[in-house]
């Protein structure tokens, strides 16, 4: 069924990313992935009577720090509340969370479709602890707990219902997933749990205002299962509505197997939540200064270096794939400040050193060719002291070799340096002219594309050397 025909759909979308500090939100014990189960616990965690949390600073820091990323208002008095639902995997039986001031209120995050920019309106951005983990293949008989995670900081992104397709869906949440990588506060990882994504999807009448029924599709790991899962769910709730069935408002999950979803039980009101405020937890009020110095620290983010890319005169391309990653970004932007050719720059960056990257696994922050030996390369080859396609081939392998020489040094040592000399590139073209006779009589005939076919023998023949302008002068006036 086309739903931009008849129907439209309606979707919110709650993404929950853990929070790379070193412990937990409100304990000392360690926040990091990957240790042995039930090794990262304590006490507190374990909702021990008598013992008393404290809130983590750094986890609030985090949680402003994404909120003026999105353009929120911060909420200067905050408390925690009690969210009383039964989670098998948190200890204490109720999970502490933020209700009625969330730290970040509104904003929007900025997406670009095939239709063009908009902004997704946020509802709020909220901290809470993490659960823990049920675990349900490790025993035939049992269902096993892992604590670890239990009481790890997360901040919960929770939009306003302002989209309608799932591409829409799948544009944001790359949106903030590069955001969050962007601005250091988590690792972005779907595949580790560490940024899951609910989707709230419901459909209607165009043209009508009042949402339908919704149902929740729980904990999507990766940014494909998201567009996946709100593709089947518009399609499940238009053939019902059509049959004239009713739709439930529940929580479901996704196969990934099948691509479909399924029914897990029906969705609870926020009032079966029963909160109240966290007695063991003083409120907290951030003041303007704090905050002040928390905007000043922020990185400058994707959207404004994209702008800045283009008015450095970089085309749409290398400034969004410049500005897509944050160490790719940083190292262009420290290659900069030792060249001002832009473009031959992103050239580089996305083209010969991309594909370094990528073939050894590591990244723009480890790679051996400094950006400002880059900026060194590009001179070079500027000043015509070598050709780009020898820097690329001879020098750059060497260079990554040897990260403590310059590429001046290494063209010299390998005799690569570019012979400007008329009568040393008139023995060349020479050379290839008597190899060559009938490629020449061709040429007087009129088949000018053969001066390629000579520029590349004179490149093989001075291995590089030649000149390129100076060769095509002196072979052009010879072929007459």
């Amino acid at each position: 069924m086309n739903v931009s025909g008849k129907y439209e759909a309606v979707i919110g979308l709650e993404v929950h990313a853990q929070l790379q500090t070193n412990s937990k939100l409100f304990n000392g014990d360690s926040a990091s992935f990957g240790a042995e189960p039930n090794t990262h616990i304590s006490p507190i965690t374990l909702g021990h009577p008598g013992t008393l949390p404290k809130t983590n600073k750094k986890a609030v820091e985090y949680a402003i720090k994404m909120g003026l990323a999105c353009h929120c208002e911060i909420e200067q008095f905050n408390y925690f509340a009690r969210k009383n639902y039964f989670y098998p995997d948190l200890p204490k039986g109720y999970q502490v969370s933020q209700h009625t001031t969330p730290i970040c209120k509104g904003g929007y995050v900025t997406i670009k479709t095939k239709d063009g920019e908009r902004n997704i309106q946020l509802n709020r951005i909220h901290l809470e602890e993490d659960a823990g983990k049920s675990i349900h293949d490790a025993d035939e008989n049992y269902t096993c707990v892992d604590y670890n995670r239990a009481g790890v900081p997360l901040i919960e992104i929770v939009t306003e219902p302002d989209m309608n397709t799932a591409d829409e869906a799948f544009q944001y949440v790359t949106e903030i997933r590069k955001l969050v990588r962007w601005i250091e506060v988590c690792d972005g990882n779907m595949e580790e749990g560490s940024l899951r994504c609910d989707a709230n999807v419901s459909v209607r009448l165009k043209g009508e205002t009042t949402l339908g029924t919704k149902v929740e599709v729980k904990n999507l790991n990766s940014i494909r299962n998201v567009k996946k899962a709100i593709e089947y769910e518009i399609e499940r709730m238009i053939e019902m509505v059509e049959k004239g069935e009713t739709i439930i408002q529940q929580t479901r999950s996704f196969d990934a197997d099948t691509d479909t979803t399924f029914a897990i039980r029906d969705k609870e009101e926020a009032n079966d939540y029963r909160y109240f405020a966290e007695p063991d937890l003083t409120p907290f009020h951030l003041t303007e200064e704090f905050i002040s110095g928390i905007k000043s620290s922020l990185p400058a983010l994707p959207e404004e270096l994209f702008e800045r890319y283009q008015s450095l005169g970089l085309n749409d391309y290398d400034a969004k794939h410049l500005s897509d990653e944050k160490p790719v970004s940083d190292y262009f932007e420290q290659a900069a400040r030792y060249s001002t050719n832009y473009k031959a720059i992103a050239n580089w960056i996305l083209g010969p050193l991309r594909q370094v990257v990528n073939e050894n696994h590591t990244s723009y922050k480890e790679i051996a060719l400094t950006p400002k030996t880059l900026a060194q390369l590009v001179a070079i080859v500027d000043e015509g002291k070598v050709n780009f396609s020898v820097a690329h081939i001879k020098i750059l392998p060497a260079l990554l070799k040897h990260p403590g020489k310059d590429p001046l040094q290494i063209a010299t040592e390998l005799n690569l340096l570019q012979v400007h000399a008329t009568a040393d590139i008139e023995g060349w073209v020479n050379d290839v002219i008597n190899k060559m006779p009938e490629k020449v009589a061709e040429y007087k005939k009129g088949k000018k594309g053969l001066i390629g076919l000579f520029i590349g023998e004179i490149k093989k023949a001075s291995k590089g050397k030649a000149d390129p302008k100076v060769a095509t002068q002196i072979l052009e006036e010879k072929l007459k």
